[in-house]
């Protein structure tokens, strides 16, 4: 129907719909200003019991999940699938009523690690690049920033060793993961590929896109950086060079995207965790990470594993790690389904002191949809 008055209604049917839309727009406005003031007195009971941490993951995941379900069960025309990034902003701002939330993540900005942010705590947050997975273990436990998100592991290239590292000597919780559809696109000055000479990546995209690179590019010279925004910000400057980024670093850097989807493993995806001081209440569809060592004796990692298995607890992931503190002396990292509270959780988690010299949980927390499937080992994605 055209804007001239063509077409069924005419100009004034158009002008008649429109004012409707205007009238359920003000509605909304009026709406989200009600939501906002509960949230304001929301924060005053949160003050008044003195709580450290603002951001309840928890009742986030509860919010989302409700709303999503509903929206299927009605059948509106609304797409189900807009319905979660909408109350995710309206729960982002309306958090920043309460406490503005300080995100450290590892940077720069336009990295993947930066788009689980913003997917996670919407436009409202606040949040910091900062250089290392360390520095972002850091930033928490000094203060300065209230949780922090450092990659775990890819679906293609495996866990992050160094945040498995980090973990051994911080006290920091985690209270919930991100699972992020990682794209890599190739992005350069112009379209024209017949120029491009350089490739410049980090080593894990580069991996993840070697495939396509050989049969697209297969002269140009591949450079490995520290990031994919860093790769971005180097073919910024060369007219004859591409970068192997996101899209983000497209926007934020002034370039063409050459080509999408440069991945050779169509399901390609990262996980990342966010690390807090405090722990996390049971969702009834919760994950729980944990680390331990074992006693140097015969059958004590079979003990230990059939300890789960007694309780019917699943593991889904275990790795192991040099501990640092002697040749051949090994750390355990385990993510298992459930939360430490529930009650076949804490029976197994007590008969490891059996076996082990030491056991830790790092944190339960909410499942995130679409979780990873396992992995081996990886560099730093970004």
């Amino acid at each position: 129907m055209s804007e001239s008055g063509e077409g069924q209604g005419g100009a004034s049917g158009l002008d008649a719909l429109r004012s409707q839309i205007d009238s359920l727009d003000d509605q909304l406005l009026d709406l989200l200003d009600g939501r906002a003031r509960l949230v304001q007195k929301v924060a005053e009971v949160k003050q008044a019991q003195r709580r450290e941490s603002f951001y309840e993951p928890t009742r986030e995941r509860q919010i989302l999940d409700r709303m999503t379900q509903r929206s299927r069960e009605r059948g509106g025309p609304f797409p189900t699938g807009a319905v979660r990034t909408v109350f995710q902003e309206v729960i982002s701002a309306c958090l920043s009523l309460e406490q503005p939330l300080q995100i450290a993540y590892l940077g720069p900005e336009a990295t993947f690690t930066h788009m689980a942010c913003k997917r996670q705590f919407g436009l409202s947050a606040r949040l910091t690049p900062v250089g290392s997975i360390g520095a972002v273990f850091e930033e928490v436990d000094r203060g300065l920033a209230a949780l922090g998100v450092v990659p775990i592991e890819n679906s293609t290239e495996g866990v992050v060793n160094h945040t498995l590292d980090t973990f051994l000597t911080s006290d920091l919780r985690i209270c919930a993961e991100i699972v992020l559809e990682v794209s890599h696109c190739l992005l350069a000055r112009s379209d024209d590929t017949s120029v491009i000479e350089k490739v410049y990546s980090h080593p894990q995209a580069v991996g993840q896109c070697r495939k396509w690179l050989q049969q697209n590019l297969p002269r140009a010279t591949i450079v490995e950086v520290a990031s994919t925004s860093l790769a971005a910000q180097l073919a910024q400057g060369d007219a004859r060079s591409a970068a192997i980024a996101s899209e983000m670093a497209a926007s934020l850097y002034g370039l063409t995207i050459v080509r999408r989807k440069l991945e050779d493993v169509a399901e390609n995806v990262t996980r990342f965790l966010v690390v807090g001081k405090s722990g996390r209440k049971p969702t009834g569809h919760d994950k729980t990470s944990i680390m331990f060592s074992i006693k140097d004796q015969p059958g004590v990692l079979f003990r230990v594993l059939a300890a789960f298995a007694d309780e019917g607890v699943n593991l889904t992931r275990i790795e192991s790690r040099p501990s640092r503190r002697r040749p051949w002396d090994y750390i355990f990292f385990v993510d298992l389904d459930g939360h430490a509270e529930s009650a076949g959780v804490a029976r197994a988690l007590a008969k490891l002191g059996e076996s082990c010299d030491f056991v830790k949980v790092l944190g339960s927390y909410p499942k995130a949809d679409g979780a990873p499937p396992r992995a081996g080992r990886a560099e730093e994605p970004r």
